[in-house]
C-alpha cells in the first residue's frame, strides 16, 4: 500500500506545471472565440437585445468608439496565436479553432430558424470556408514571423 501511495505521489509531483505561455494562449483563443461569436450574431438580434443603442445594428454590443479596436483584434489575435506556437500544426489548429467554434455555434443556433441544411447552401459554404481560410492564413503569418525571426 505504501508503494502505491509513493507511486501516486511521484506521479502527482512529476507533472509539469501549466506554463504562463500556454495559459495566455488559451485566454487568447477564448477571447477570439467570443469575438467571432459576437460577430456572427445577426444585426436584427443585436437591435432587439440592445434597443436603446443607436449603433447596435452596425457594431453589435460594442460602442462605436471601440469598434475599430474590435476589428483590429479579429485580425491580430489569430496572428498572435500563430506567433506564440512552436509548431505550424498547433498554430493552424489554434488560430482556426475560434472560427470553427463560432461557425458551429451559429449553425446550430440558426438551424431552428432556417433549416438543417442552411450551412450547406453554396453561398454559405463559400463564406464559411473563406472565414476559415482567413484565420488559417493569419495564424500561418504569425507562425512564419516566429520562424523567420528564429524565436524559440
Amino acid at each position: 500500500m505504501s508503494s502505491l501511495l509513493a507511486q501516486l505521489q511521484a506521479r502527482i509531483f512529476s507533472r509539469k506545471a501549466i506554463s504562463y505561455r500556454n495559459l495566455a494562449l488559451g485566454v487568447i483563443v477564448v477571447l477570439e472565440t467570443l469575438l467571432v461569436c459576437s460577430a456572427l450574431i445577426p444585426a436584427q438580434l443585436w437591435t432587439r437585445l440592445i434597443p436603446l443603442s443607436s449603433n447596435s445594428a452596425l457594431n453589435g454590443p460594442y460602442p462605436a468608439t471601440i469598434a475599430p479596436l474590435i476589428t483590429l483584434l479579429l485580425y491580430l489575435l489569430p496572428t498572435a496565436i500563430g506567433f506564440s506556437c512552436y509548431s505550424w500544426q498547433k498554430a493552424l489548429l489554434l488560430a482556426t479553432l475560434p472560427a470553427w467554434l463560432g461557425l458551429g455555434i451559429f449553425a446550430v443556433a440558426a438551424t431552428s430558424k432556417v433549416g438543417a441544411f442552411y450551412i450547406f447552401s453554396s453561398d454559405h459554404i463559400t463564406a464559411n470556408v473563406s472565414l476559415l481560410e482567413l484565420f488559417a492564413l493569419l495564424g500561418s503569418i504569425g507562425w512564419l514571423g516566429r520562424y523567420f525571426l528564429k524565436i524559440s
